[in-house]
């Protein structure tokens, strides 16, 4: 039973390929839609996680995805029949056992790991609230201070874990989701909290919790930190660094996890012009047929084997498509951008392509979507995964993105032909 719309679903969590990442698929809607685990997709509103994609969502994702951190599962399909995923007993103890049950294994390709160099915060209009991580030499540190100061039964609490697979398990798991009794009352006025129980959820009156027991004698704040876990899991990728969270909730947690990806961006694009790794634009001419007008990509920061490229286009108001595309607004098309990303996708298959005589000519452009305007000064960030290489034909799943935020993605296919 989901705990705010109060339907009845069943999940299954399927074994998924390194590097697919974890998607929810909506069994009960049409075509089953797919919905990555993607903090570019998330929406916060109505005291949970929820993730919205094409058109479908899923709600409530939070606990399983606390659980997911915990247990380091990377990679999953979670086929779900309904819009929210079921409450259970209110915390991830359930979604833990299930998941160690199902023997989780070690797959061939490293996870993506960042050590936080610089601290980053974020905090609410009236500063109440705050999250800021600061680095740390290894290892993944959260705490927790909540302030509750109307309930003497919850009052102040504070609460620090080194994250581990026995300490969360342990002491962060079993912790369920809780309310104040007003807030109860609100909950169901505002059409949520519908599969919410005394059983599956503390409510706290002026006696303590009605009809239940404490499971710890400072279960809020562990799982207002089973919460922020779940929020976390969306930056997929290991995190080192020490996060502080005071009195926050869904929303913040989602901002601190897209200033910290930004970060992250910035960093490696500032690494990558100093990696050997890059690919200069002499090497990039070498590579791609293209010339000017017509040469999108101005540098590769990053290339991993065979599976995926990074590139960056500088736009600026010099650009030839300017003068006739919406000269008085200039906006770079959207052709353009798809055209960029696919230059890149080049540049990453040319490294399987080189001596073998053939080239990558594109043959179609699926899933295409455009997101956000891009003009200029904005420097365009690139990422191309292929996503299947065989010996006459391609597929690269590309994204473009202006300071974190998705610009434009699409899925592009190519034909392998002889030179």
């Amino acid at each position: 039973m989901g705990l705010h719309t109060g339907k009845a679903t069943t999940i299954r969590i399927l074994p998924a390929p390194a590097g697919h990442g974890v998607v929810f698929v909506r069994t009960d809607l049409p075509d089953q839609p797919r919905i990555p685990a993607d903090a570019d997709y998330v929406d916060t509103s109505g005291r949970r996680t929820s993730l919205r994609f094409e058109g479908a969502d899923v709600h409530t994702i939070e606990h399983l995805l606390s659980a997911c951190l915990s247990l380091q599962i990377d990679n999953a399909v979670i086929e779900i029949d309904g819009p929210e995923l079921p409450g259970l007993d209110g915390s991830a103890l359930p979604f833990v056992d299930a998941l160690r049950a199902a023997r989780p294994v070690d797959l061939d390709e490293p996870r993506k790991e960042f050590s936080l160099l610089t601290p980053v915060a974020v905090s609410s209009p009236g500063g109440e609230a705050s999250i800021v991580a600061l680095p740390a030499e290894r290892g993944l540190t959260f705490s927790y201070t909540l302030d509750y100061a109307d309930n003497p039964f919850v009052g102040a609490q504070y609460y620090w874990l080194r994250m581990s697979e026995n300490a969360y398990v342990n002491e962060i798991a079993p912790a369920r989701t809780f309310c104040m009794e007003a807030e109860a009352a609100a909950l169901r006025q505002a059409g949520l909290g519908k599969g919410a129980t005394y059983e599956n959820t503390l409510v706290f009156g002026e006696q303590g919790p009605i009809e239940n027991r404490m499971r710890f004698p400072d279960e809020p704040v562990r799982h207002k930190m089973l919460d922020l876990i779940g929020d976390f899991f969306l930056m997929n990728l290991d995190l080192h660094a020490r996060i502080v969270a005071t009195k926050a909730g869904h929303d913040l947690n989602n901002r601190m996890v897209h200033a910290l990806l930004k970060h992250v961006r910035d960093t490696e694009i500032a690494d990558g012009l100093r990696r050997d790794s890059t690919i200069e634009i002499r090497e990039i001419l070498r590579i791609l047929p293209h010339r000017y007008p017509f040469l999108l990509i101005d540098r590769v920061i990053e290339i991993e084997g065979l599976k995926r490229a990074v590139g960056i286009k500088n736009v600026t108001i010099n650009e030839p498509f300017f003068q006739g595309h919406w000269p008085q607004a200039p906006i770079m098309p959207g052709v353009l951008i798809i055209e960029a990303m696919a230059q890149l996708a080049g540049v990453l298959l040319f490294r399987k392509l080189d001596n073998t005589n053939k080239l990558a000519v594109l043959l179609s452009i699926d899933r295409v979507k455009l997101r956000r305007s891009v003009v200029p000064g904005d420097q365009l960030r690139i990422e191309a995964e292929a996503l299947k290489v065989r010996s006459r034909s391609a597929r690269v799943h590309c994204r473009a993105t202006v300071e974190g935020k998705l610009a434009c993605e699409a899925q592009i296919n190519f034909m392998l032909t002889d030179a």
